[in-house]
């Protein structure tokens, strides 16, 4: 550990000696100045421990170098020494902040040891007091931080609790690029540019924080850069990731007080936290594309299997509109009968139009908003389009629409690649045929739709995993439909069980909130 430096004011040569060897026969580095003008030049160039300074002298007292001391190094401590120990002298000591007084001259070397040793101490605790006060608000800031995934509000969090935990009036997040430069992502203040962007450039570089003050002490060169972007003081912290690689910076104007160690500390915390939110964020992200990915896969996967159901759809009115126009086209037919030709030409050819703009809304990514829907209309439009595919296994459909249905708020292509993925799982637990019922009723604050198979059911010790991703109870089954059905109900406000002992098959339950939720 580093020798405190201890640095000692004192206009009589003699009392700057003896302090100076006291000092560091207990260990200490020792600095000493007996001119107070040229101990605050001093002060601004170079970091203390702690100052011991003399209160009587010449031109300039005591208690201006420690004016000047706690303004230029706040975390320094301080012990006052005076041959006129008077009441006045302490009370006024003690308003300064001081951390400590020994009377001169000395009896004994020990007193003096003892009472920086004491000072020192006295002056750690202070800081460290400070430091959990100023620490206690950060929890808060990190729930803040965690509960919000989307990148950009996440930045402007980040640079607003910076301007408020240290107090500053500039705040900025720079990110680097693959070039090597950086790029502003979010600002408070002032954006800070060249000459900035080398503090920003040696920050990342040597992955290690920096705080500069402009009243000193630390390097010329860098207190210059502060002086000529018209700022007091500055922290920049790095934030260091496999897939992030971010500056963050933190700077007050030059009539402002300094920055302390303290703050340092409460900046890299800060930023520590920043980088867990924002790696979070970026998971988040990544988790909802594999979710889009793996729902437009799902719908693929049931496009395959409706391929023949669709291919009908599409092609009787077709073959309608083909008909239609063949026969208005014979002029040896009534005038009359080739314009009702040509308008069954045209019912045919808007149904056509609607069933091909539904199956684009089904099959297109990214459809997320919602809408008003008609869930008995869905139904029957899904039931019409897969009506051959039905027929062909041997399903007959039931469908029980117990009281009126009332309009429901939701994703329609997403809500209905449920009901697909519902009616296709039970004709495949049907081989030789049977029946599927499907109820739909409204419910208090909701609509509840009921499909029950004949087949075989879900064996009891498969039921708690059937929602899970990849499994499946069938043979060259994918394991997804019903984990995609589950997200999307569960999106929507809503859910879907498995109902256990409900008939001969299997029977699940859908509810969905009147309102939606996404």
């Amino acid at each position: 550990m580093e020798k405190p430096l201890v640095f000692v004011v004192d206009d009589e040569p003699g009392i700057a000696l003896l302090c100076n060897r006291l000092l560091t026969r207990a260990g200490y580095k020792v600095e000493t100045q007996t001119d107070p003008r040229e101990a605050i030049n001093y002060l601004k160039e170079n970091k203390i421990d702690l100052l011991l300074v003399d209160i009587r002298m010449p031109e300039v007292d005591g208690f201006e170098v420690i004016q000047y001391a706690q303004r230029l190094q706040p975390d320094a401590a301080i012990l006052i020494m005076t041959g006129h120990g008077t009441i006045e002298t302490a009370i006024r000591a003690l308003r300064q902040g001081v951390d400590g007084l020994i009377l001169k001259p000395f009896s004994k070397g020990e007193e003096l040891v003892d009472a920086v040793k004491l000072a020192l101490a006295d002056s750690r605790q202070k800081r460290d007091a400070a430091r959990i006060q100023a620490l206690r608000p950060l929890f808060s800031v990190t729930e803040s931080l965690l509960s919000e995934t989307r990148r950009e509000p996440l930045l402007d969090l980040i640079v607003d609790a910076i301007c408020v935990h240290l107090q500053c009036s500039h705040a900025a997040c720079y990110q680097r690029k693959e070039d090597g430069s950086f790029s502003l992502l979010a600002s408070r203040g002032k954006e800070l540019h060249r000459p900035f962007g080398d503090l920003i450039a040696h920050v990342d570089e040597s992955a290690t924080s920096l705080l500069i003050n402009a009243s000193g002490p630390g390097d010329p060169a860098l207190r210059k850069i502060l002086f000529d972007l018209e700022l007091g003081a500055v922290i920049l912290a790095p934030i260091l990731r496999p897939n992030l690689r971010m500056v963050l910076c933190a700077a007050r104007n030059l009539n402002e007080s300094p920055l302390r160690e303290a703050d340092l500390e409460l900046f890299q915390i800060l930023a520590r936290q920043a980088a867990v939110a924002l790696e979070n964020s970026r998971l988040y992200a990544e988790q909802l594309e594999s979710q889009k990915a793996l729902l437009q896969a799902e719908k693929m996967a049931a496009a395959g299997r409706l391929s023949a159901s669709i291919a009908h759809e599409v092609n009787n009115p077709l073959q309608a509109v083909q008909n239609c126009l063949h026969l208005a086209g014979r002029e040896d037919f009534p005038q009359e009968k080739r314009a009702e030709y040509f308008d069954l030409a045209r019912t045919e050819l808007e149904r056509l139009i609607l069933t091909v703009r539904r199956m684009l809304d089904f099959y297109r990514p990214g459809a997320t908003s919602q809408e008003n829907v008609d869930l008995a209309e869905m139904l029957q439009y899904i039931l019409n389009l897969m009506s051959k595919q039905l027929s062909e296994s041997n399903i007959k459909v039931v469908v029980d629409f117990l009281d009126a249905i009332p309009n429901i708020k939701v994703v329609g292509s997403q809500i209905q690649q449920v009901f697909i993925n519902l009616i296709l799982n039970a004709v495949d637990a049907m081989p030789e045929g049977g029946i599927l019922s499907i109820t739909i009723r409204p419910l208090k604050d909701g609509i509840e739709i009921v499909f029950q198979d004949h087949g075989k059911g879900v064996p009891r010790e498969k039921q708690e995993n059937i929602f899970e991703p990849f499994y499946s109870t069938k043979d060259g089954g994918t394991g997804l439909g019903l984990t995609v059905s589950y997200n999307i109900v569960t999106a929507h406000g809503g859910t879907l069980e498995l109902l256990p002992e409900r008939g001969p098959g299997a029977c699940f339950r859908i509810f969905l909130p009147i309102g939606g939720q996404q």
